[in-house]
């Protein structure tokens, strides 16, 4: 069983938590997408462990169990701050391991600490994904956030309308873990609903955004894995020939039954294309 660490932040009013499977080899981070929390990877993180590798599974600001900044401060250049800051607390060479927001977090931390950085693999994300299932994604999480669930069950049955092509869950244990109970009695997500604010700013700060952000991956030196999930509306086609064509050294793996949710539709092929990529890093 993993123990609970915490990190600190780039703000130090906030505090980061993980779970931290010991071990000898290169240290493994995981960081999860906008949304979500460290227990979105299934089975990855045990799996990675019993190979001896340090695994962190990490609670990205604002969500889970780490700290809600109280400023409000969730733009991408905070969540790359972050990875910096957790990356020089290791003081080691790290594989980074980033689904949507994290491989954002991690393309700028790399931009940052390339000698720190052992390996990135980006799940389901690339220097400019998709808008359109970027507003998709947007869309679900401002209006499930603000409402909230009076159940699980209810919980259950909105994430399945939202991925029809995905089984609906029958472990509401484990939806539980992504969810918190208000003192209204409504479940919401676990995670602050000021995440969203930064997402209605103009078309001058995305275009900056962006433009880091294919800074960062035109610099990458270290070895990446791409892993797209076929169905994504948010990682097409044209996002992983961009995304070869800046990064040509990267190795890409297209998995056939998921779609963003990549490590929770299909978390044995995700496992797998992961373990073997990481077995090929000195």
């Amino acid at each position: 069983m993993p123990e609970t660490v915490e990190f600190n932040s780039a703000s130090p009013w906030v505090a980061l938590v993980a779970d931290h499977w010991p071990g000898p080899k290169t240290p493994v981070v995981l960081a999860h997408g906008g949304g979500q929390t460290r227990h979105s990877w299934g089975q990855t993180a045990a799996a990675i462990a019993d190979t001896g590798h340090a695994v962190y599974s990490l609670d990205q600001r604002g969500h889970g169990d780490s700290d809600w900044d109280p400023e409000g401060n969730y733009s991408f250049d905070h969540f790359g701050q972050d990875a910096v800051a957790v990356i020089d607390q290791l003081d080691q060479p790290v594989i980074w391991i980033g689904a949507s927001l994290g491989g954002m977090a991690g393309m700028l931390a790399a931009d940052d600490r390339a000698d720190r950085m052992a390996a990135l693999v980006l799940v389901d994300i690339t220097a400019q994904p998709a808008l359109g299932g970027v507003d998709r994604i947007l869309s679900f999480m401002s209006t499930t956030s603000k409402t909230g669930f009076a159940s699980l069950e209810e919980a259950a049955d909105v994430v399945a309308a939202y991925q029809p092509g995905r089984v609906r869950t029958k472990n509401l244990e484990g939806l539980k873990k992504n969810l918190r109970l208000g003192d209204d009695g409504r479940w919401r997500w676990h995670w602050d609903p000021a995440f969203m604010n930064v997402r209605q700013d103009d078309d001058r700060l995305h275009e900056e955004r962006h433009e880091k952000l294919v800074h960062a991956a035109k610099g990458l030196a270290c070895p990446v894995l791409l892993i797209r999930g076929r169905k994504s509306d948010l990682v097409t086609d044209a996002e992983v020939d961009e995304f070869m064509a800046t990064v040509p050294h990267a190795r890409y793996v297209d998995v056939a039954d998921a779609a963003h949710m990549v490590a929770g539709d299909v978390n044995d092929v995700f496992t797998a294309a992961v373990l073997e990529f990481v077995a090929t890093l000195p």
